[in-house]
Parts: structure tokens; C-alpha cells; sequence
């Protein structure tokens, strides 16, 4: 890639080297990994109906990434780009032959005791994991597809979170069915490939140091994102959606 010429105020863009190290350090220090929540969930801290207040909360994002994809996908102008992102929304929605990453995550909740019409009931998400989704897809709508595209970076460290969080419910948490974890094991791959992808496309379209730091602010502001709905899960006891009341279920942290 050809280095792009100096900027008027003097700023030369940051080397690719450089930029893509700036970007996977947003994710080491910012990414939801490492927020209080999800440390208790990989130490097998988490009670049954906690877990479940976090696998329906979850749902709700899990459902509206086809439609962020979408419109990435809408803003892409090479048709090879095009081809390459409609993956994902293959990956999520599934196709007529397989069911996608939301069927997988519908099967994780029935393997946590959920009932699919309770994680398919919008009506009960909390507001702060509502206006968590609804910000992250109306970025997407309104802002530059580089920025867009460089919030989807979270990728960055999304299969080494799908590692650890498969070890820890294998670990802690064999009440659920095995079968249930399917979601986690196929993102191992699937986000290190959309990783790769999205990671070209903001390296080849950030040309100004500007640009650079677009890219880099939007992958801050997807991990706020991230945080925000784990602060909102880790808050709302939410008994109407899981069906079950923390208070009464802490003590049954063994079973189904």
C-alpha cells in the first residue's frame, strides 16, 4: 500500500504497522472481556438465573448484527467487498439449507432453560441493553462505512474470548447441554476470517491520519457499546424475561 502524502497541518497518517497496532491495543485495554461480568461468568461465579438474565439480554444484540452487516453492506462500492460482507449476514441469519449464528444462540438459551418465545420477546429487553443495540446500529446507519467497518473490530479479540468463554461453561456450568455451546465454537473461526477482512478494508480506506483516528474512536465507541449492555445485564434483575427471580434462584447455582 502506497503511504499516503502528508495532511496540511503537517500530520503524516501513522504507518500500517502502526495503525494496526493502535487498533489492537483499543481492544486489549477496552474489550467487554474484561468487564467485571464477564470475569464472574469465566470463573463460574454466576448463578443459573444470572446466566440467563445475560443469554436473553444478549439475544437482543445477537439478532441485530445481520442488520448492522446489512447496512455496511449497502454502503460497500466494490461488488468483491459486497460478496465478502454478505457472509456475515449468512453467518447470523443462516441460509435455507442451515441455521445461522441466531438459531445457534436460540439453542443456547433452550440449553440454559430459556423458552425461545422468551428470548424472541423484544417487549422485555432492559432499556439500557435497548439503547445499548439501537446506538451501535445507528452508528452504522448514519456514520462513513470506514467508521463502521472499524467498530466491527472488536473482532480483533472476539475468538480468544469464544476460547475461554467455551472452557468456562464446559468448566462451571455443566448443567447446560454441551450442544448448546455450538455459537461459541463456530465464532472461533468465523471471527478470526471477519477479523482479517474488516481490518483490510479500514487499513486500505483510513488514508489520513484523520481517517486513522475515525477508525480507532469508532472501535472505542463499539466497546463502550459492548460494556454498556454488560452494565445493563449485570444491574436489571430482569425476573419477567428469565422467568426466574435472582433473589430465589442464588442459592441454586448447580442446576437448570
Amino acid at each position: 500500500m502506497t503511504a499516503a502524502a502528508p495532511e496540511p497541518d503537517g500530520r503524516a497518517p501513522w504507518p500500517a504497522a502502526e495503525f494496526t497496532e493502535r487498533l489492537r491495543a483499543v481492544t486489549r485495554a477496552r474489550y467487554h472481556d474484561r468487564h467485571p461480568f464477564n470475569q464472574r461468568m469465566h470463573r463460574g461465579e454466576l448463578t443459573p438465573a444470572e446466566l440467563r438474565r445475560w443469554i436473553a439480554a444478549r439475544f437482543h444484540y445477537q439478532r441485530h448484527i445481520p442488520v448492522k452487516d446489512a447496512l455496511i453492506l449497502a454502503a460497500l462500492e466494490r461488488p468483491e467487498d459486497r460478496r465478502a460482507w454478505l457472509r456475515r449476514i449468512h453467518d447470523q441469519d443462516g441460509t435455507d439449507s442451515a441455521g445461522g449464528g441466531i438459531e445457534r444462540w436460540l439453542r443456547l438459551g433452550e440449553a440454559a432453560g430459556l423458552d425461545r418465545e422468551e428470548l424472541l420477546d423484544a417487549s422485555r429487553v432492559p432499556p439500557g441493553v435497548r439503547f445499548a443495540v439501537e446506538a451501535y446500529v445507528d452508528f452504522c446507519r448514519r456514520r462513513p462505512v470506514l467508521d463502521a467497518v472499524a467498530a466491527s473490530l472488536t473482532e480483533l479479540s472476539a475468538p480468544d474470548l469464544m476460547r475461554t468463554r467455551t472452557a468456562a461453561f464446559e468448566r462451571h456450568y455443566p448443567w447446560i447441554d454441551p450442544a448448546g455451546l455450538a455459537y461459541f465454537r463456530t465464532r472461533v473461526t468465523q471471527g478470526a476470517r471477519d477479523a482479517e477482512q474488516a481490518l483490510a478494508l479500514v487499513l486500505a480506506r483510513a488514508r489520513t491520519r484523520d481517517e486513522q483516528q475515525r477508525a480507532v474512536s469508532a472501535l472505542e465507541f463499539k466497546c463502550e457499546v459492548l460494556w454498556a449492555l454488560l452494565d445493563a445485564v449485570d444491574v436489571t434483575g430482569m425476573a419477567g424475561a428469565t422467568g426466574t427471580a435472582d433473589s430465589s434462584a442464588s442459592a441454586d447455582r448447580g442446576g437448570a
